[in-house]
């Protein structure tokens, strides 16, 4: 098969949680161990750091691998999903794994597919595990794509663990309260391995707290240890690193750094790996050069100014929000699009009233009808119109808007990752 037939084969033979929603979505590792034993248990044969979190996993599994790349190590980065290509997912130093990688993964495991019947999710997990056994890399830092505990990721062995914000998102999966989310994140604690919690919250830490004593579980709260002064960055109430600078833009990423810092004082407490303040400073400022980050507070232009970023639930939103309020500008424009299974009212009820909307639908199947979007929005009094598709919803903002406006893209990842200009 050539690439593109092979991808056709993925999506079309396997469910896929990206296009299909709750349906794809396995809840047990059933699936996952049985391919990991067919290919002879890939995951046992590289080190790990498993990140979960409701906001800002993605954004720091590649800081972390951004950091640990700056420290001389070879390093595997598994995320999830994709923006523009499928390869993205499963990287090495921020290269792709390769088209014909691709191929010949599908075509040794074609059998194995068969008897097993995996998901799209499932087996781009066993190819990632693979790729990194057969590249020998240093250490991979894998992303959980939703929950922790049932998540196809949670079969390897990590060195150690990092959780990052908790926030009400795929509530009919993961659980209705902050507490039972968190409980799920909480399943990728192993015994006595390292874990840091990148934020405290009220509801959350004590099931963190708790898991970790159950486990034998070393854990910090890295809030408790690190905090920010303007660009200088505190540890223990003293300078740690001055001038910091962090490659991808967006006030929200502070608490991500400090997370991300956090786990690399573990990984130093612990002689896991060797990493001097020097490496961790590169690390921040050259995420996207080193491991091709997108979508988060990216300004795409300006004159009008156009940033999209890839948050989509409550807390992606309010820091959104919090980071449009600090631009300056005369009118803004939201190019806006979400999938079927969100909280419609609540969500609008908290978007600017004094902005224009453009209402377009991502191009897959759980991409929820614009039309049902806009006669929401104009029930709680939002003005815009309806623009199906995403990147003619772009243009006409683009025409509408003037040379001191804002234009801001976002509302699902998918609605991102088919901005052209990305």
């Amino acid at each position: 098969m050539t690439y593109q037939e092979t991808l056709d084969f993925l999506f079309a033979q396997l469910p896929m949680f990206q296009r299909e929603g709750k349906s794809a979505f396995k809840k047990d590792l059933t699936n996952t161990i049985a391919l990991c034993k067919a290919l002879g248990h890939p995951e046992k044969k590289f080190k790990s750091i498993h990140v979960a979190g409701t906001n800002g996993k993605g954004s720091s599994s590649h800081l972390t691998a951004s950091i640990l790349q700056e420290s001389g190590l070879k390093v595997g980065l598994y995320t999830s999903p994709h923006l523009k290509s499928f390869t993205e997912r499963i990287r090495i130093n921020g290269l792709n794994i390769s088209e014909q990688k691709v191929i010949d993964f599908v075509e040794e495991i074609k059998p194995i597919i068969k008897e097993v019947q995996p998901s799209f999710f499932e087996l781009t997990v066993a190819m990632a595990f693979d790729h990194f056994a057969k590249e020998d890399v240093d250490v991979a830092v894998i992303e959980v794509g939703l929950g922790g505990r049932l998540d196809s990721t949670n079969v390897i062995s990590p060195e150690a663990c990092l959780i990052t914000n908790i926030g009400l998102d795929h509530m009919d999966m993961l659980g209705t309260t902050l507490r039972q989310i968190s409980k799920e994140k909480a399943g990728i604690i192993k015994s006595e391995t390292p874990v840091v919690i990148s934020q405290k919250q009220v509801e959350t830490s004590p099931i963190f707290l708790e898991v970790a004593q159950e486990k034998n579980a070393p854990l910090i709260f890295a809030e408790n240890h690190f905090s920010w002064d303007a660009d200088k960055l505190l540890r223990d109430g003293k300078e740690y690193l001055q001038d910091v600078e962090i490659g991808v833009k967006g006030n929200y990423q502070r608490h991500n750094v400090i997370g991300v810092v956090a786990l690399m004082k573990v990984l130093n407490d612990h002689q896991l790996f060797k990493v001097t303040s020097d490496q961790i400073s590169l690390g921040l400022k050259k995420v996207v050069e080193n491991t091709g980050l997108k979508g988060r507070w990216q300004i795409l232009q300006q004159s009008p100014k156009v940033i999209t970023d890839v948050g989509h639930n409550e807390d992606g939103w309010k820091f959104v929000l919090g980071q449009i309020a600090e631009e300056t500008f005369e009118k803004l424009h939201i190019v806006l699009g979400v999938v079927k299974e969100k909280d419609l009212p609540n969500m609008l009820s908290k978007l600017p009233s004094n902005a224009y909307y453009y209402y377009c639908k991502p191009n897959v199947p759980r991409g929820l009808d614009a039309k049902i979007l806009e006669e929401e929005a104009k029930k709680l009094g939002l003005e815009g119109i309806l623009v199906d598709d995403v990147n003619q919803a772009i243009l006409k903002a683009k025409d509408q808007a003037n040379a001191n406006d804002l234009i801001f893209i976002g509302g699902s990842t998918f609605v991102v990752a088919e901005v052209n200009e990305l």
